[in-house]
């Protein structure tokens, strides 16, 4: 059974990277439209200068390159002098990449990392503390159905959002004694500008790779806009998350993402049950 939420949204205040656009944008939306407080950061600010002016007293609009040190800290301070405190953090910021891991260079896939993992590690730390003080909040982490599982063409992408969920984890562990929720959100497609990003495919292109990796690049090109996945729901299911009694450690969003993972289970099961005799046979015998 799903937990029930306990309070609302309204009496918290959720600060939201990478909110201009996407899933983070609409999560702002929804927020601020149940009245919330909201901080939305972003490199650019002018997508979110209309909300802002519909929102003043609730919406705190602040620039936020997660890459950049000093405009994370600054960001947390400023609504720390704003608001008094932090109650939700949503590390949202990120982007993809397709091509397979021969064709991308590092020039290409070092961005990525500084972005969708060092970039929510350090708005993370920057946070942190002030909800140490307040022995409260909760860290929700936007990884992907492709935290979980992985997919030809999107070695890249794949492995920063595995970073995602491993960080996740034990970030939970960590900060749990401390009365602080941690929840990895693991979409599906989603229909974002996710997928008709600039400059998000490998520009080697090896033809070896055209029948696998070369699919994915296919996807980021056709389906953009055809995505089954509904933003909107997706910001409710994420709230509705962070409201439960008995918040979840993982929340998958959008049917595609059981199939997968079932997948991958089944998968997981077999090859553990094939191997275990072999697995078993690796330690030194019992009393040695």
């Amino acid at each position: 059974m799903e937990n029930a939420a306990k309070t609302t949204p309204g009496g918290k205040v959720w600060l939201i990277t990478g909110a201009a656009v996407g899933l983070g944008r609409e999560l702002a939306e929804h927020l601020l439209a149940t009245g919330a407080r909201v901080v939305a950061t972003s490199r650019k600010l002018e997508p979110l200068r209309e909300l802002a002016t519909r929102y003043p007293a609730t919406l705190l609009v602040t620039p936020m390159d997660v890459t950049d040190q000093h405009q994370v800290e600054a960001a947390v301070t400023a609504v720390v002098k704003r608001f008094g405190r932090i109650d939700v953090l949503v590390n949202n910021a990120g982007y993809g990449m397709a091509g397979a891991v021969e064709e991308s260079a590092e020039g290409e896939y070092r961005p990525l990392f500084e972005t969708n993992v060092f970039g929510l590690i350090r708005v993370t730390q920057a946070v942190l503390p002030q909800m140490r003080k307040q022995r409260s909040g909760h860290v929700v982490n936007l990884s992907s159905i492709g935290g979980l599982v992985s997919t030809p063409g999107f070695g890249m992408y794949n492995a920063t959002k595995f970073a995602v969920e491993g960080l996740s984890e034990a970030l939970a562990q960590e900060l749990k004694p401390l009365g602080i929720r941690v929840t990895i959100v693991e979409p599906g497609p989603f229909r974002t500008q996710f997928l008709g990003r600039p400059g998000t495919l490998a520009a080697c292109r090896i033809a070896d790779y055209d029948e696998t990796a070369g699919r994915m690049r296919e996807y980021f090109v056709e389906q953009d806009g055809k995505q089954p996945g509904d933003p909107r729901k997706a910001a409710e299911a994420m709230v509705k998350a962070v409201e439960a009694e008995h918040p979840p450690l993982h929340l998958l969003l959008g049917k595609v993402t059981l199939a997968r993972l079932k997948g991958k289970l089944d998968a997981l099961e077999h090859d553990v049950a094939t191997w275990e005799e072999t697995t078993r046979s690796a330690d030194f015998p019992e009393g040695e």
